[in-house]
C-alpha cells in the first residue's frame, strides 16, 4: 500500500461528507448517490399507542421476512422466528462479533470506558432500530445489518484496511469482506448481506430502506460517540464544536442523536425517500469533518495508524512464508480467492484480519520479535 494509495481511500472517506441531493427533491438528502429505496405514508403512532400494546403498521416498501429466508443454502423456516431474526441471532453468537469487543473504534486497544467496535456496533443497532421502528420498517432486518456491518473490520480500526488492501484484489474493503467472507460461513439472507456489504456511503445503495437506515445509523452513532470519546480524552473540548453544530444539535450526545435520528424520521416519513432534511445533515456533515480533522488525522493517530500497518502486513508476509504458523484449520482448499492468489495468502490475509488489537500485537512479538517501540501505543501485553 504506497502513500498515494492510502491518500485515494482518505479522499474517497472523505468524499462522502455531504451525502447526496435527491433529483427534484429539495427536502431530503441522502447517504449514498444512488439511493432508491422507497417507503410509503408512514402511520403516526405515538409512545401511548404502543404503551397500550399496538405496534407501528408495516409501511409499504418495508422488507417482508419470507418463510426460511432467501439464503445461498436453502433452509427449512423456523417454527416461531422470521429469517431475519434468525439471522440477528446468528451474528450476535459468531465469533466474528465476539471479537469486535478487543477491535478498535477510534484508540487502538481501547479502554474500559472508549469504545470499541463492538460497542459501536450495539449502538448503531440502537439507532437503527430507533429509526426503523418509527418509520414502520423491518426491525429484525435493520438490527441484523447494524450488528453485522463491522465485522469484516481488522485490528487497527481503518488502518487494517490499508494494511491488508495488497493482499487482496481490488483491495480490502471492510464492508465487501465482512459480507463475503467473514460472515459467510453463518448463511445469511441475501438482504442482510447485501445491507452489510454497503452500508458504507462511497458503496452502491443498499437494496431495502433498512440497509439505507443502517448507512444512517453508522454515522450518527459514530460522529457522536467518537467525539464524546475523544473529548473524555482530553483530546478535544465541547468548547471546541463549530457554532452552527452546536446550534443544531447541542453538546450532549443524548441531544445529538436525537436530533440526527429526528431529521431522519422527520425527512423520509415526508419524502418517502430514506434520508435526512438538508439543514440537519449540512450539521451532521459539519459535525463529521470536526471530528475527521480533529480526531481521526491528529498527528498521533496517523503515526498510530502507521504502525498498525507495519505490523500487520509483516505479519501477513511471514504467515506466507511460514504457513505452519498458521492455524491448521486455517488453509482454505483450491486457491483462496478468484484470483489465482496461493491459498495461504488469502488464508494469512483471514486470519489477521480476525484477530484482536491484543492478539495482533502479541502475534507480532511472538513470531517477529517486534520492538515494543514499534507496536501501537497504548496496549499492554503483560
Amino acid at each position: 500500500m504506497t502513500n498515494q494509495d492510502a491518500s485515494e481511500r482518505a479522499r474517497a472517506w472523505a468524499s462522502t461528507m455531504d451525502g447526496h441531493a435527491t433529483p427534484g427533491a429539495t427536502d431530503v438528502r441522502t447517504a449514498h448517490h444512488d439511493s432508491h429505496a422507497a417507503i410509503g405514508p408512514v402511520a403516526d403512532f405515538a409512545r401511548p399507542d404502543r404503551d397500550a400494546g399496538y405496534e407501528v403498521p408495516p409501511t409499504d416498501g418495508a422488507t417482508r421476512a419470507d418463510g426460511g429466508g432467501d439464503r445461498a443454502i436453502e433452509e427449512a423456516p423456523d417454527d416461531f422466528r422470521t429469517c431475519f431474526e434468525r439471522d440477528r441471532d446468528r451474528i450476535l453468537h459468531a465469533t466474528a462479533f465476539r471479537r469486535l469487543a478487543g477491535k478498535t473504534q477510534v484508540f487502538v486497544f481501547p479502554e474500559d470506558h472508549q469504545r470499541s467496535r463492538l460497542t459501536h456496533a450495539l449502538e448503531v443497532a440502537q439507532v437503527s432500530r430507533a429509526i426503523a421502528t418509527r418509520l414502520g420498517l423491518n426491525v429484525a432486518l435493520a438490527e441484523a445489518i447494524a450488528l453485522g456491518h463491522d465485522c469484516g473490520h481488522g485490528p487497527g480500526g481503518h488502518a487494517s484496511e490499508d494494511a491488508l488492501s495488497p493482499y487482496v484484489d481490488g483491495g480490502y474493503d471492510h464492508a465487501q469482506w465482512g459480507a463475503d467472507i467473514t460472515l459467510a460461513p453463518l448463511n445469511l439472507c441475501t438482504q442482510t448481506l447485501d445491507g452489510i456489504r454497503n452500508h458504507s456511503w462511497s458503496r452502491p445503495a443498499p437494496a431495502t430502506p433498512e440497509g439505507e437506515v443502517v448507512s444512517w445509523a453508522d454515522r450518527i452513532a459514530y460522529v457522536c460517540h467518537d467525539f464524546e470519546d475523544a473529548v473524555h480524552t482530553g483530546i478535544v473540548s465541547v468548547t471546541d464544536l463549530p457554532d452552527g453544530v452546536v446550534q443544531r444539535c447541542g453538546t450532549s450526545r443524548r441531544d445529538q442523536l436525537a436530533t440526527f435520528i429526528d431529521g431522519v424520521v422527520t425527512a423520509s416519513a415526508i419524502s418517502g425517500r430514506i434520508g435526512m432534511d438538508p439543514d440537519t445533515a449540512d450539521a451532521l456533515a459539519a459535525f463529521r469533518s470536526f471530528d475527521y480533522e480533529r480526531i481521526y488525522l491528529r498527528p498521533a493517530s496517523v503515526e498510530q495508524a502507521g504502525r498498525v500497518v507495519s505490523l500487520l502486513q509483516a505479519l501477513v508476509d511471514h504467515l506466507v512464508a511460514h504457513p505452519e504458523d498458521l492455524p491448521v484449520d486455517a488453509l482454505d482448499s483450491g486457491t483462496g480467492d478468484d484470483t489465482g492468489r496461493p491459498a495461504v495468502v488469502h488464508a494469512a490475509v483471514r486470519y489477521v484480519g480476525g484477530m484482536t488489537d491484543r492478539f495482533a500485537c502479541r502475534s507480532g512479538v511472538r513470531l517477529l520479535g517486534w520492538p515494543d517501540d514499534q507496536l501501537p501505543v497504548g496496549v499492554g501485553l503483560d
